[in-house]
């Protein structure tokens, strides 16, 4: 007996509930095919002269006693299907109208705009996209460690690894995506080391003749949420320089600096003042809310607010903007960092920009130009769960000085099973309840 006839009888077995509504609808079938044939017969019999004067119209019923009972045995044979997968009573009109409500809701969700790189992002991400679909991603173009390195120094395109961790993030099928995209090759000569995501978007931007288009085509192959773009399309180095006391020491590549194992005094971008991505630009300017990191510090979240015009561009947008503090600090980043600690790091390097002055009709809108980048912080509040002290990690406290200008946000978004880590959804849901309730 072929296989899939075997798996069908199977739910002929007894107390499966399958087989008398089953019955029902072959009854009503029959019923209604025996009302056609009447309905028939009468037609070809009086040729159209009595068939208007029949004075109990048997077909009628019949027809409506089969209709009846085939609806009926349908949907009783739906909620059985379906009844292990959805709440009781739940239907196909059920779920339909749910799917149907939260693609609206997204698809009417704010337009987001989120700025930063590494896995941070991609945890945010995750997070937000059950909330809307209007998500626009930029990302640093200053990663030059690992598999994107190579690719970057050999080919010359721009390192996909980040990119690579948002497309997965944000795709429909997000457990098969990232499995396929996050698997690396374990050996091959050439292939040893690189992860497919970042191969096939390589050969997507070989193909499309461009690195923002093979992101884009990248994205609707796997019919992702939202937007990702890069902050800038320029080859950027990014340097660091360190303390060592009596003297600074220069640190050049994203993957060295962590590395040095001293107090980061600067970082900044090579060559000068790179160009923004102009629809980077558009869509900051666009946003309805504009969020920094979660991510490294200094090689992750910096580098995108480095190049002049996204920086200007946050201060010249009307959108309210939010940097998420990291749980916990980074070894050779953010050692004994402070809440406080990242906010100045940030203010110090944005201030520091030569930004020109902003022509604007409303004072609203300038409201960033004076005070800091980020007036809102969003941070961990649930502490009850310990790092591991072998991973040399230090909580980040939810808490700043009193004489400051920006607000805290304490929330619990902490992954209770990797406490130096935030959870997807928390964090999602607090930064959409705290966004309505601005």
């Amino acid at each position: 007996m072929p296989a899939g006839l075997r798996s069908a009888l199977r739910l002929l077995a007894p107390g499966l509930g399958v087989k008398r509504w089953l019955a029902l609808i072959l009854i009503g079938l029959l019923t209604s095919g025996l009302a056609l044939s009447l309905l028939l017969s009468v037609y070809l019999a009086e040729n159209l002269r009595l068939f208007t004067k029949i004075p109990t119209p048997v077909w009628w019923l019949g027809l409506a006693t089969g209709l009846g009972l085939f609806g009926f045995g349908s949907y009783q044979l739906n909620k059985i299907f379906l009844g292990a997968f959805i709440p009781e009573q739940a239907t196909v009109a059920y779920i339909a109208r749910q799917v149907y409500h939260r693609q609206r809701r997204r698809k009417q969700g704010p337009k987001v705009v989120v700025i930063g790189g590494g896995t941070g992002l991609s945890v945010l991400l995750r997070g937000l996209k059950r909330h809307t679909d209007n998500i626009t991603a930029i990302v640093t173009v200053a990663d030059d460690g690992g598999s994107s390195g190579k690719l970057r120094r050999e080919l010359g395109v721009l390192p996909p690894g980040d990119f690579r961790n948002c497309i997965a993030a944000l795709a429909d099928d997000e457990a098969l995506t990232t499995q396929l995209f996050q698997y690396r090759f374990r050996s091959g000569q050439g292939l040893e080391g690189h992860s497919f995501g970042n191969l096939f978007i390589t050969a997507m931007a070989e193909i499309t003749g461009s690195f923002e288009k093979a992101l884009y085509e990248s994205g609707r192959v796997l019919t992702i949420r939202g937007d990702i773009l890069p902050s800038t399309l320029e080859d950027v180095t990014l340097f660091a320089e360190l303390d060592e006391g009596d003297t600074t020491r220069k640190v050049k590549g994203e993957s060295a600096i962590p590395t040095g194992a001293l107090p980061i005094e600067r970082v900044y971008l090579q060559p000068d003042e790179p160009r923004a991505f102009p629809p980077a630009i558009q869509a900051i300017l666009n946003a309805d809310l504009i969020i920094a990191g979660p991510g490294s510090l200094y090689t992750s979240v910096m580098p995108n607010l480095l190049v002049l015009e996204i920086t200007q561009a946050i201060r010249a947008g009307a959108a309210p903007t939010i940097y998420i503090c990291n749980v916990a600090t980074q070894p050779g980043e953010t050692d004994h960092y402070t809440l406080d600690d990242h906010l100045q790091a940030i203010d110090t390097h944005t201030q520091t920009l030569d930004i020109p002055a902003i022509n604007t009709e409303s004072s609203e809108l300038n409201r960033n130009n004076t005070a800091c980048l980020f007036p809102y912080v969003l941070a961990n509040s649930n502490l009850t769960h310990r790092i591991p002290a072998a991973m040399n990690l230090s909580p980040i406290l939810p808490d700043a000085p009193k004489d400051k200008y920006y607000t805290v946000v304490a929330a619990d978004v902490v992954d209770e099973q990797r406490p130096w880590r935030h959870d997807a959804i928390k964090l999602g849901n607090e930064l959409m309840a705290w966004y309505k309730h601005l």
